[in-house]
């Protein structure tokens, strides 16, 4: 849930504290660092620990992540929108309007550039340095939830309720996103020095370019939730007995199939074939008796053959690319929704917290569903996956249409094969001094031109309308805007905005279709490797899954997305916040690394069906050679037969 509200509310940690979205993504994946450490241990030495136990534990970790998580808010100074305003005045007051160099007031500060001071880099780096922190202690509070969970499941449910019960877990495990977006979508509705508001109030609305919601408060209830969550696990037995069902079904199966048998007979039928008591579980038997030398000197041998099985890495190949598309579209798809059609952080959550997520989960336990009620063995279970990967890719392709152009904005370059960033400003403004890394945006409706600043607007007065509910800024004497104005404070919306509910149901119908291959896709790994092997191959497949696709695929939309900005905020001679993007870049880019990564995964479901299929072929060759050749001794036998009953 924490590490889902984080990615809820990404796009105003950037604004709050001068993020690229290539920083942003890298501090939404550092969590899977912690975890990655940790977890192939985890998962090998399992059969040691009280599993629910420590499960319990790593909630409590997260808890104090999210603690954590807030601190930079309490340390850092208020949020000043407009930093050219005076400390005194209210802020974006005269010092946004389009003012002559000896009218322009006496008090106002230094560009923000040129008044940095060492104290304020070394804040923000220990801003930055907590949020890591924190990110790295969530990666290790949540290292014990998936393997421990699941091979807790696996090993005291009936097998043919395991399907069901992940289905289960999976989808519950999907809730506490959907919670986070939901939770994001109210806490962004308030401002984020809601604590310590300004005198006088502010008036920004929550569509103002400028504005943030209030981040840290969301962190701060999801650490209560988490604290709460952790209590049941301490009461968990350290082994639970196996379920009843089983032992009717085998007693049922051994009755109708098997001859009554001794007691030695019986435990020799249990085994496999050419399988000795004392090769059965041994690594699992010898596993706790490892230390940790000893467990580091034989990891990557056992890592090899658990690789060199074809079904596991394949299906692991898939889940790479299926879990790279869901990391990149659960950290940006808000901003994404934010720029591409114009809408409030808060409303793009409540669209992923109300769509998108609830039918994740409905095709998480769809996926179980159909593999406990139809008894899906490993080739149907292959051709289930190939199916809602193909079906999900094709939802994605209307996807590139969908969206609009950036609009008119004055000063800004963003024509193909344009160099993005400021260019000379209208004649209009030359009698004012405006300041050149202010952003306070006004839009010129009738002509969908949007400036920078008032002042870029030639705008020389300001007007603010009050509201019951609310305070609506308003420039006049404009003398680029035609008519004078007045202008309202804000950027223009966008000219396809309507499109973002059908956006949103493609993109919901096809992460309801990615996820029904979520549990049969895990059924081939816990049903293709030996018993012994179970624990250790999902350790490892969530290790490859975190360093293949959690760790690097937010960093690789964040770089992705960055290379669409069209106009930087400087902060202290650096590279801070985007303000402006070439949207259609944007969605082209954006959309094209979804649909890369869902190919992907198409793909190698499809070899894996192959190779599934060819397996059968070879199983069935090798049934009928032992028929046919059964079938030749009975011909022999009837035929030695024949010439003594004649002799008689």
């Amino acid at each position: 849930m924490i590490s889902g509200y984080l990615k809820s509310s990404i796009s105003t940690v950037e604004k709050r504290f001068g993020l690229s979205s290539q920083t942003s993504g890298l501090l939404a994946a550092f969590n899977e660092v912690g975890n990655t450490a940790l977890i192939v241990f985890v998962s090998y030495f399992g059969s040691r620990v009280h599993r629910p136990r420590l499960i319990g534990y790593g909630a409590i970790l997260v808890t104090l992540a999210g603690v954590l998580m807030t601190v930079p808010h309490f340390i850092s100074e208020p949020y000043h929108y407009d930093h050219t305003s005076p400390a005194d005045m209210p802020q974006d007051f005269e010092a946004s309007l389009c003012l002559p160099t000896t009218e322009a007031p006496a008090s106002a500060p230094a560009p923000s550039n040129s008044s940095c001071s060492g104290y304020t880099e070394v804040q923000h780096l220990a801003v930055v340095g907590i949020m890591f922190t924190a990110q790295t202690l969530l990666g290790v509070g949540g290292v014990p939830i998936q393997p421990f969970g699941i091979s807790y499941i696996d090993d005291f449910a009936h097998h043919s309720n395991s399907p069901l019960y992940l289905g289960v877990l999976f989808a519950v495990t999907m809730m506490g996103p959907g919670m986070a977006y939901g939770l994001g979508s109210l806490m962004l509705r308030l401002y984020v020095d809601i604590d310590r508001m300004p005198e006088g109030g502010i008036s920004l609305t929550s569509k103002d370019p400028r504005w943030v919601g209030a981040w840290w408060l969301g962190f701060l209830i999801s650490a209560g939730t988490v604290a709460l969550a952790a209590i049941p696990y301490f009461f968990f037995p350290k082994e639970m007995p196996k379920e009843k069902r089983e032992l009717r079904f085998r007693r049922k199966v051994l009755a109708v199939s098997d001859p009554p048998v001794s007691k030695g007979e019986d435990a020799s039928s249990e085994r496999s074939p050419g399988e000795s008591p004392e090769k059965k579980d041994g690594l699992a038997q010898i596993a706790p008796d490892l230390t940790v030398i000893q467990f580091i000197k034989v990891f990557p041998r056992v890592m090899l053959r658990t690789l060199r099985h074809p079904i596991f890495l394949l299906v692991v190949l898939s889940q790479v690319c299926m879990s790279s598309m869901v990391a990149g579209m659960a950290t940006f798809l808000p901003k994404f929704l934010e720029r591409q059609f114009s809408v409030t952080a808060s409303y793009a959550n409540l669209l992923i917290g109300c769509l998108t997520i609830p039918l994740a989960i409905v095709g998480i336990v769809v996926g179980g569903i159909l593999v406990k009620r139809l008894r899906l063995g490993p080739m149907h279970c292959g051709t289930l996956c190939l199916l809602g990967a193909l079906f999900c890719l094709l939802l994605s392709t209307p996807l590139f249409f969908m969206g609009c152009s950036t609009h008119q904005i004055t000063g800004i370059n963003h024509q193909p094969g344009g160099q993005p960033g400021l260019e000379l400003f209208p004649g209009c403004t030359e009698t004012c001094s405006c300041p050149s890394d202010d952003f306070n945006p006004v839009c010129d409706s009738s002509a969908r031109v949007e400036y920078l600043t008032p002042c870029h607007a030639g705008c020389a007065s300001r007007v603010v309308h009050e509201a019951p509910d609310k305070s609506q800024v308003f420039y006049t004497n404009c003398s680029c805007v035609v008519g004078g104005g007045p202008v309202p404070a804000g950027s223009c919306d966008s000219a396809c905005s309507h499109l973002v509910l059908p956006f949103m149901i493609l993109v919901s119908l096809g992460a309801a279709l990615a996820s029904v291959t979520h549990t049969p896709s895990f059924m081939l790994i816990l049903r293709g490797v030996k018993k012994e092997d179970k624990t250790l191959a999902v350790g490892i497949q969530f290790m490859l899954l975190r360093v293949l696709a959690w760790m690097p695929s937010p960093v690789i939309h964040g770089s992705a997305i960055d290379t669409t900005c069209v106009y930087w905020a400087q902060s202290c001679g650096r590279r801070a916040v985007c303000h402006y993007y070439d949207h259609d870049l944007l969605r082209n880019r954006f959309i094209g690394l979804q649909f890369f990564f869902k190919t992907g995964s198409l793909a190698c479901f499809a070899l894996i069906l192959a190779i599934l299929r060819q397996q059968d072929k070879e199983e069935g060759t090798k049934a009928t050679i032992p028929n046919s050749g059964l079938q030749q001794q009975l011909l022999a036998s009837g035929a030695k037969k024949e010439p003594e009953e004649s002799r008689v």
